[in-house]
């Protein structure tokens, strides 16, 4: 999708950080924008906030539910009559060691992370190909390539959006279709996912083991770069139709660490990029 000007772009988690920024580098671009998150009041702000002119329209989805997924597709649909690129962005966080990590928490996880994806693109990949063009970018992250400890669920998570997005890119092509699609895969980035526990159904679960870990996280966000520079990113690999949208230098460093332990049959090598 070399011209994006007047093109309708559907962002998850498009109230904050990458999703935020996305939308307003594709507003800049001249998209209209279909912005969903799970928190209402953030939404509103953050549409409220978009570029002079843009043509914009909230949704609030719980991307882990398909039947939210798919109302979320018919708001597009029935205020624009099309979508062509869409930004499978919603994610959270958490952390611990996997042998203390809840079932619940695994499901909270796993169900926006990667069921989140997957109801994105089962929901949408049918309308982009019946319409003969668009787009997917499904936010995945260098947790998706490289396994660090201390991060189970979000890593077992990430890995299959990196799994599926490549499946669904050889799919495409073995079919011949014009859908195109890009797998983000982004380091430390300056955004709020280090208190994702606020959207946790139940709470935030125990308050002391949640704040030490929020602190943690928050002290490698502290060092990441903006969301502004993953989004231009981003919007470079959809024009130019790039599977791979890498944002850190020393991710292909990090990669290729983990690629040679593996030919040489050695341990995975602790990576914290």
């Amino acid at each position: 999708m070399e011209q994006l000007t007047g093109k309708v772009a559907v962002v998850t988690g498009g109230a904050s950080g990458i999703g935020l920024a996305m939308a307003t580098r594709f507003a800049a671009e001249g998209m209209k924008l279909v912005l969903a998150d799970i928190e209402p009041d953030t939404l509103e702000r953050a549409v409220a906030g978009l570029p002079a002119g843009t043509e914009a329209v909230p949704a609030v989805v719980d991307v882990s539910t398909p039947e939210a997924v798919e109302r979320l597709r018919d708001t597009a649909l029935d205020a624009f009559g099309a979508v062509h690129l869409v930004c499978n962005n919603a994610g959270v966080g958490s952390g611990g060691p996997v042998a203390d990590t809840p079932l619940a928490d695994w499901a909270w996880v796993l169900g926006v992370n990667l069921w989140g994806v997957i109801h994105g693109v089962r929901t949408f990949l049918p309308v982009l190909e019946a319409q003969g063009e668009g787009h997917i970018v499904n936010t995945a992250s260098v947790a998706g390539l490289f396994a660090a400890p201390y991060m189970g669920a979000y890593n077992v998570s990430k890995y299959g959006v990196v799994a599926l997005s490549e499946t669904l890119f050889n799919e495409l092509a073995i079919a011949q279709s014009p859908v195109g699609v890009s797998v983000l895969c982004p380091s430390w980035v300056k955004t709020n996912i280090a208190d994702s526990s606020r959207n946790r159904p139940g709470g935030r679960g125990d308050e002391a083991e949640a704040s030490a870990i929020a602190e943690a996280i928050q002290n490698f966000i502290s060092t990441g770069i903006e969301p502004e520079a993953v989004a231009d990113a981003v919007a470079e690999a959809v024009k130019v139709r790039r599977f791979w949208i890498l944002t850190h230098d020393d991710t292909h460093a990090a990669v290729s660490m983990r690629t040679k332990a593996i030919l040489e049959d050695g341990p995975p090598p602790m990576l914290m990029h």
